[in-house]
């Protein structure tokens, strides 16, 4: 298996002890993880999706990080803004509209 261009982490708020605690996983981080799967392979984008524990920016979240540029992006709770950060993606490209500043 190849390494994937990107690798997209969706904080899904979980801590050492394995529970979910955080915004992320109150707002449903979780519940985008297959729409955004989805959303990469209709782009046909180079990416894989994975779940990530506790990304310590609960004020900011839910929280998505895109490797390996380093793009962190904020309160990411809705299928409008994956698409937005993926629309981008298909273009090599940051989006703007939700990277932190």
């Amino acid at each position: 298996m190849e390494k994937p261009q990107y690798l997209i982490n969706v904080c899904a708020s979980f801590r050492v002890k394995g529970e979910a605690k955080g915004i992320c996983h109150k707002k449903g981080s979780h519940n985008l993880l297959g729409y955004m799967e989805e959303g990469i392979l209709d782009r046909d984008i180079d990416a894989r999706v994975v779940s990530t524990g506790c990304l310590k920016q609960c004020e900011d979240g839910p929280v998505v990080v895109v490797m390996p540029n380093n793009w962190w992006y904020k309160e990411i709770d809705s299928e409008d803004k994956v698409d937005e950060i993926l629309d981008a993606l298909e273009n090599g490209e940051a989006c703007e509209d939700h990277l932190f500043t």
